[in-house]
């Protein structure tokens, strides 16, 4: 797109108008968020391009927009869809929370709750792992007679801190391709934030939130489908280790073979393997034999749970593309360059800004995820001047992610399924859930902002 003849604050109003634009469609209108960031895209290219129009350049920013997030993120989400889908459908969620309850006991439950949440969001989506766990929890309710919040707190802090911070979840997934961020960093400074927040927001605000909100035992969901002799847990527990292990072997060989002119062929592959791509690839391949064919299943069973892992995949891949194209008009327009000069003047600390960014966004429309890509979006022309290094990169995806946690309220679905699965009413959730969620922003943005200013 050509360079925008517009003023300044011709362009901030423009990004005004397309944030506003973004919310009314998602909140008022409830329209679906890919279509409500395609359209707060192209009120933004309008806006920034007034009067003089240039319809071309505006679709082939919208294009490349789409084009370079895809190019990325659809094969990662697709892949850890699939792993996901296994993993749940085999029973080896179930098996890996039952386990650890079991080596933590009954008084330390609530950890136990929190760690599984914790490791069980990673591959799975986060209502997939709730409802994964809410027959556990209601069972630990019932034969400890403690309140149901004191073992659902927990479990709910680790499944939404990892499904935000820790990739390969899609939302930082997703940021750190906006933000080219290393993955491997991403994980460890995502961990880094996400478990402290989690024990803050879950064993003891749970503690504290449940002997004030006893919550209701309701009829708990269906128990997936699984067969009678799910997967060991050392399997799971390699499942889901292998993914990490090598994306962050990824990122140290890289560190190794900086400044290098020649690299060991051993460092070549290790960089290979452990791209995202192939290291969700591997694991996919592992999760077809070692939890389908392995234990009986049919190769046309393993198909069909695959590619039914596609369908939910799908509509994050397209929400994903269309946070790119957001980011590339604002780019393309210097939209972001016209909001980054004041602030570049400014004392403010850029993991303060895309933190405030994304929960604005965040508490405006509800959607973690499109907060997320919003945030990322509007980063992404600030950074363009200063060219931060790779840790602040990496810092700067998990300030998102923490802003884009915060304050789930009643326009988020999370919100209602919250309610629904713990009995509780709207003042409930929002005194247990929202206050919950946070502090999971607050701690994980903290710790980022040190980890910030000790790097």
């Amino acid at each position: 797109m050509p360079m925008a003849t517009a003023g300044p604050l011709q362009l901030v109003a423009a990004a005004a108008i397309g944030i506003v634009v973004l919310g009314v469609l998602i909140v008022v209108r409830k329209v679906p968020a890919f279509v409500a960031l395609l359209v707060a895209s192209l009120a933004i290219a309008l806006v920034a391009q007034f009067p003089d129009l240039d319809a071309r350049s505006i679709l082939q920013s919208m294009q490349d927009g789409m084009a370079g997030t895809l190019g990325f993120v659809a094969v990662v989400v697709g892949l850890g869809a699939m792993f996901g889908q296994l993993l749940e459908v085999s029973g080896g969620a179930e098996v890996l929370a039952t386990r650890m309850l079991a080596g933590f006991g009954e008084r330390r439950a609530s950890w136990a709750m929190g760690l599984a949440g914790f490791v069980i969001a990673i591959p799975v989506f986060f209502d997939v792992g709730f409802v994964l766990l809410v027959p556990l929890l209601h069972g630990l309710a019932r034969r400890t007679g403690k309140p149901l919040l004191a073992f659902a707190a927990p479990a709910l802090a680790g499944l939404a801190v990892a499904h935000a911070f820790v990739p390969p979840t899609p939302g930082p997934m997703a940021v750190a391709s906006l933000l080219d961020a290393p993955i491997g960093l991403v994980i460890v400074f995502g961990v880094a934030a996400g478990l402290p927040a989690m024990i803050v927001a879950g064993p003891l605000f749970g503690r504290f939130v449940a002997a004030r909100i006893p919550g209701v035992l309701v009829e708990a969901p269906d128990a997936p489908e699984m067969r009678e002799d799910p997967p060991s847990l050392a399997t799971v527990a390699g499942l889901l280790a292998l993914p990490i292990v090598l994306i962050l072997g990824h990122t140290w060989a890289l560190a190794a073979i900086a400044g290098r002119d020649e690299v060991a062929p051993l460092l070549e592959v290790v960089i290979l393997v452990g791209h995202p791509f192939v290291a969700l690839l591997v694991t996919t391949l592992a999760c077809f034999r070692l939890l389908g064919t392995r234990r009986g299943w049919s190769r046309e069973r393993v198909h069909d749970l695959a590619t039914k892992a596609l369908e939910p995949a799908g509509i994050v891949i397209l929400v994903t593309g269309a946070g790119g194209v957001l980011k590339q008009v604002l780019i393309d327009t210097q939209v972001g360059r016209a909001l980054a000069e004041p602030l570049a003047a400014s004392d403010v600390s850029p993991i303060v800004l895309a933190f405030v960014l994304a929960a604005t966004v965040r508490v405006l429309q509800g959607s973690a995820t499109v907060a997320m890509l919003t945030a990322a979006g509007l980063l992404v022309p600030l950074l363009e001047p200063v060219q931060p290094s790779p840790h602040l990169r990496a810092l700067l995806v998990v300030a998102i992610a923490s802003g884009a946690t915060v304050g789930s309220h009643v326009n988020d679905s999370g919100f209602w399924l919250v309610s629904r699965y713990l009995g509780l009413d709207v003042g409930q959730t929002l005194r247990s859930w929202t206050v919950l969620t946070t502090i999971l922003g607050c701690v994980g943005g903290a710790v980022a902002l040190l980890l910030g200013a000790l790097s």
